[in-house]
């Protein structure tokens, strides 16, 4: 019995591994691939809640970032958010383009990557 139960837990944890592998990598229009944080990011480059954004969609304010987006603009976006978010909690994006995690809903903003600000 205790074999039986390790072999199932050996292939619950290999199959989620092997799902989380593929489900954090971002791709830009440059070609750089890179993997968004675990915390950020749940399901694939085709229907997780992370993917690049235009930099249309961001505004940079005093303290931070303002971040308005439409359908269209993210895959999980169905109606008009305004996102207000402190620098202090952007994460730094690897390739210079503007990443957006929304999870568990449209309605929440988990992560957001930015590049580095030069003044």
């Amino acid at each position: 019995m205790r074999g039986i139960l390790t072999g199932v837990m050996i292939a619950f944890v290999s199959c989620v591994y092997s799902v989380q592998a593929s489900a954090h990598e971002a791709h830009s229009p440059s070609g750089v691939t890179w993997k968004y944080d675990g915390f950020c990011c749940n399901g694939d480059n085709h229907t997780g809640d992370c993917q690049m954004i235009s930099t249309k969609n961001v505004k940079i304010v005093n303290g931070g970032y303002e971040i308005s987006l439409a359908p269209g603009d993210h895959r999980l976006v169905t109606r008009p958010h305004h996102f207000l978010l402190k620098q202090s909690q952007a994460r730094r994006s690897q390739d210079e383009e503007y990443h957006l995690c929304l999870y568990p809903t449209e309605d929440t903003l988990r992560c957001f990557y930015a590049p580095d600000m030069s003044y």
